[in-house]
């Protein structure tokens, strides 16, 4: 098991620093805040579009 760990923190190791060696290591605080955004409103827009289709469904009269 130890033998197991000592790989797994040298890849983890290893791997982090060819990210951080590349230009582009990931994505900037910037841009996954403005994607998380972008989420947070299409989740208001389907919730509005969704609240008023089921009362105008609702407001049907079938009888």
């Amino acid at each position: 098991m130890p033998a197991l760990l000592s790989y797994l923190t040298a890849e983890i190791r290893h791997r982090w620093s060819q990210v951080r060696d590349t230009k582009d290591g990931g994505y900037s605080t910037e841009a996954v805040l403005v994607t998380a955004l972008l989420v947070v409103l299409a989740i208001a827009v389907i919730a509005i579009i969704a609240t008023k289709v089921t009362g105008k469904a609702n407001s049907i009269n079938l009888g």
